[in-house]
């Protein structure tokens, strides 16, 4: 009766785990489609793969000509901001280009270094840019990339997603599909011993 108990018991956990293995496995799946369909085309539409050094050339803030999130915007309710204008000197070429925060910052205003989100407060917004041309202003030369073919002529300051980021997002999901396919090998090994035991 005792032997019964602990084989239904062992059949109960064995099958727990076997769930949670494929929980894991479908969870990990879900996050590789997920990482396939927002950060991996944003890394590769990326055209700035090259670092380089950048070295300063002016920033300066427009407090009169503010700048929008679109260009072609006319609401006048729209949120508006001082622009950080940011001129760089290329080492690896030479050129004179503006530079930008991320990619992301160029799509949004080709003006400004940096745009902040609309929810941020004007005086925060005012803040940060000035922390920001300052401290462009006190190192002077600083790590940027820029686009080696040419395509764009102008420079980033950091990748939304650098190869070192793309492969910390992949990590996780690996860890969680590895795991989970350990328990149900694990589970199905035991499983096989259970029955060779259960023949002698």
């Amino acid at each position: 009766m005792l032997g019964k108990k602990l084989v239904t018991a062992q059949k109960r956990g064995e099958t727990r785990a076997l769930c949670l293995g494929l929980a894991m496995v479908a969870c990990s799946m879900m996050m590789y489609f997920f990482i396939g369909i927002t950060i991996v085309p944003s890394y590769t539409k990326s055209v700035w793969t090259t670092e380089t050094v950048c070295k300063l050339l002016k920033a300066t803030i427009k407090d009169r000509d503010h700048c929008s999130p679109s260009e072609d915007s006319e609401d006048e309710d729209v949120f508006h901001y001082p622009c950080l204008e940011v001129w760089v000197n290329l080492t690896a070429s030479g050129q004179e280009v503006l530079l930008y925060s991320t990619e992301d910052t160029l799509e949004r205003n080709r003006k400004c270094f940096y745009v902040p989100g609309n929810s941020e407060k004007p005086k925060e917004v005012k803040t940060r840019i000035e922390t920001i041309a300052s401290n462009l202003k006190r190192y002077q030369t600083f790590p940027c990339y820029y686009d080696p073919g040419g395509i764009q002529t102008n420079a980033i300051l950091s990748r939304l997603y650098p190869l070192k980021g793309l492969l910390f997002a992949f990590l996780w999901p690996t860890l969680l599909f590895t795991g989970g396919c350990l328990i149900i090998v694990l589970v199905k090994i035991s499983q096989y011993v259970s029955v060779l035991s259960a023949w002698q």
